[in-house]
């Protein structure tokens, strides 16, 4: 019987110390997935001067992974990284403007700067920004995404 507690605080201090044990749920707190429901909402997103991975999806047996994939991502990285979830049959439009035809996949949206007039002068309330984008196929997992921004050299941490 003495084995039975020395197993169980043995995996007890496993789950409590290893940061990558997939076996057991995480306790990730409240959602930090951002669900699209506007443009307008994604572009004030931007204009917060953080990196936006953007996931569009369909409904489908491999989200439900990906989805997990992103709460686990979007805790780790938060509040530097922001993770936003596009259900592509509600929001066609904004998915078709990817000229993807292949789903889900996942693009990352960063560094947000005022573009210059080029050609007719447009409606001077309107302001052009143009933001990098960069298409996204590494490991879905949260050690994916910090290999992906340690090659992209984006700051997932603030500075000490």
């Amino acid at each position: 019987m003495g084995d039975a507690t020395f197993l169980d605080r043995m995996l007890l201090q496993l789950r409590s110390t290893c940061k990558y044990y997939s076996g057991y749920p995480k306790d990730l707190g409240p959602s930090r997935v951002i669900h699209f429901t506007s443009e307008r909402e994604f572009v004030q997103l931007l204009h917060q001067g953080y990196p936006v991975v953007v996931a569009f999806t369909i409904k489908s047996n491999y989200t439900s992974h990906l989805d997990k994939m992103l709460e686990e991502s979007a805790a780790e990285f938060y509040p530097n990284i922001k993770f936003m979830r596009v259900e592509c049959p509600k929001y066609p439009g904004f998915c078709i403007t990817r000229q993807k035809s292949e789903y889900p996949f996942i693009e990352i949206f960063h560094s947000p700067q005022q573009a210059g007039n080029e050609g007719k002068v447009q409606d001077p309330n309107i302001t052009k920004y143009s933001v990098k984008v960069v298409p996204y196929n590494y490991d879905m997992s949260p050690y994916g995404f910090r290999e992906f921004f340690k090659r992209q050299g984006v700051r997932t941490s603030d500075p000490k």
